[in-house]
């Protein structure tokens, strides 16, 4: 099938033509929009989705997933909730060999779909997840902790956005170029030289996502959807403890294929077995020419050095960072910066950790403030935050993992605490591991401390000897280590000029003077990119045209006519 406009239209790609062109605007204009409401209001979706969605959730606890796929008879159950409800779902466990095998033979006929049937499909994929929101939001929320106000906004609508944003860049990629072209040459005063020239959209072969446990499916479906509509067969490695959510699109994902003629095995399901390390085995098969992947650093390090029969897209820790030379609204300042502190308890990858402060204070429209008033403040409105533990917990959620609970045991022993961490007794469910974030002080010189990443509610406030030297502090440290966010407070445009030449310097976005509404951990999809690729936090941007070009060719043919 030729690549281009000249391809037949698929009645799927009819059905969801107004989508993609609405998105392909808007990743042009970069203003907002976005597909799916975010608000699960039943104004919005109806007096009974919510029920039903939770339903559906709760009728896959204690049971066998239904996912009919290829599989050596075995099924695996691994998650743990944080909020400590039993979940106890079980999948079905298959081989490397078995998911490569029946990856690889479904590759042809969707390859040759062309791309305008892919994209169809892949957007009647998102329109089925999109009517079963609340059960995706219900996995996401009790697999990853958070809030389910955060699991169905990050976890389902903005999910979805990003999944459509990816799917309209590829589209564009794909269609770059024409289908067909003709050609001819002046040859003397014999006839010209002419041929027909024709260009496919060639796949690059399976396409392995690996998912994370705090946002199993907003760092998944870029990658999945990328991969899926440039003609990649997918398979979708969940971590261990965030397996639902995953399991849930790829059951959906399975059944639109299968109803629009293909082979539902393009989506496959790899559950791993204790031990198994199903991740590594999988991504080093030589039919694995994709790789995506949200987590550590070292694990991500460990990919691109040897994935190296693949395209390897990574997202990795980083140390986010946030520069505070002056303020007009102090108030504003220390609530936006406390939210953002105090949301998913920080378990975030763009969540930040070091608060660079000037040691003599700063100036405010509340007059000169000290260091130690400007950690106060900033700690005050996490405390105030959290202070009722019913509406606390609606933004902290529950722990992840057991590494965010040794961390926070761990930061004890360094610094001095502005704001001490607590237990939260969840008064929903009382086997919910709840901790607020702490906030603790430390010197510029202490650069061992501040200069690794400390996932979860773990924040510094660092006095250094100026806003200069706070600039030098981001530049090297985020050079170094990488960052997804930074921030600047000042009411100096030259302060303001100097903080985005050192973000451009050190390859990371940047955020001045949020103090409203608007957060620096938050990205706003068909607008924001997230991740620059140019730091080692990541080496991709969700989403661009690079991220989702090197997953397919063109390939040519050509004839005399």
């Amino acid at each position: 099938m030729m690549a281009g406009m000249t391809e037949t239209p698929h009645p799927l790609y009819d059905r969801h033509a107004e989508t993609l062109t609405r998105a392909l605007t808007a990743i042009t204009e970069r203003g907002y929009w976005s597909a799916y409401p975010e608000s699960p209001s039943p104004r919005v979706y109806g007096e009974t989705a919510a029920a039903d969605g939770k339903a559906a959730f709760e009728a896959y606890l204690g049971r066998d997933f239904p996912l009919d796929q290829p599989g050596d008879g075995d099924t695996v159950a691994s998650e743990v909730s944080p909020f400590g409800l039993a979940l106890d779902v079980r999948y079905p466990h298959a081989t490397t060999d078995q998911l490569v095998a029946a990856a690889t033979a479904a590759l042809p006929s969707w390859r040759d779909a062309g791309p305008q049937a892919r994209v169809g499909v892949c957007l009647e994929i998102l329109d089925r997840l999109h009517k079963n929101i609340f059960e995706l939001a219900n996995a996401v929320q009790f697999t990853s902790g958070q809030a389910f106000v955060m699991a169905f906004q990050a976890g389902g609508a903005h999910a979805l956005d990003r999944a459509l944003e990816a799917i309209a860049y590829a589209y564009a990629e794909m269609t770059r170029h024409p289908g067909t072209a003709g050609w001819e040459k002046a040859a003397g005063k014999g006839d010209p030289l002419r041929m027909s020239k024709t260009f496919h959209v060639v796949p690059r072969g399976v396409a392995l996502v690996i998912g994370c446990n705090t946002f199993p499916t907003w760092n998944s479906y870029p990658g999945l959807f990328a991969s899926l509509a440039t003609g990649n067969p997918v398979v979708v490695k969940p971590h261990p403890r965030a397996v639902l959510p995953l399991a849930v699109t790829v059951k959906y994902a399975r059944e639109v294929l299968a109803e629009a003629g293909f082979d539902p095995n393009l989506v496959q399901l790899a559950p791993e077995a204790a031990g198994e390390k199903l991740a590594s085995t999988l991504a080093l098969h030589p039919a694995v020419k994709i790789v995506d992947f949200t987590g550590s650093t070292e694990y991500g390090d460990w990919l691109e050095a040897n994935a190296r029969q693949a395209a390897v897209y990574t997202e990795k820790a980083g140390l986010n960072t946030v520069v505070i030379d002056s303020t007009d609204d102090f108030a504003g300042l220390c609530r936006n910066l406390g939210f953002t502190l105090t949301l998913y308890s920080g378990q975030m990858c763009t969540t930040s950790q070091n608060l660079l402060i000037p040691r003599d204070g700063i100036e405010t429209d509340q007059g000169h403030k000290s260091f130690d008033e400007v950690a106060a403040g900033i700690a005050g409105a996490v405390a105030k935050l959290t202070a009722d533990p019913a509406r606390g917990v609606e933004l902290t959620g529950a722990i992840v993992s057991d590494g965010v609970l040794e961390r926070l045991e761990e930061v004890t022993k360094v610094g001095e605490p502005v704001l001490e961490s607590r237990t939260v007794a969840h008064p929903s469910f009382p086997d919910a591991v709840v901790r607020t974030p702490t906030v603790v002080k430390l010197d510029a010189a202490d650069t061992a401390t501040y200069s690794r990443e400390w996932f979860g509610p773990i924040s510094f406030a660092i006095a250094t000897d100026s806003t200069a030297h706070s600039l030098e502090i981001l530049r090297s440290t985020v050079g170094e280590k990488g960052a997804l966010t930074a921030g600047v407070y000042s009411t100096d445009e030259a302060v303001l000029d100097a903080a985005e030449a050192a973000a451009i310097d050190a390859g990371v976005h940047l955020s001045c003077n949020l103090t409203g509404g608007v957060f620096v951990n938050q990205s706003a999809a068909f607008s924001d990119f997230h991740g620059s690729g140019a730091n080692p936090a990541a080496n991709s941007a969700l989403t661009d045209g690079a991220y989702v070009a090197n997953r397919f060719r063109i390939v040519q043919s050509r004839r005399h006519v």
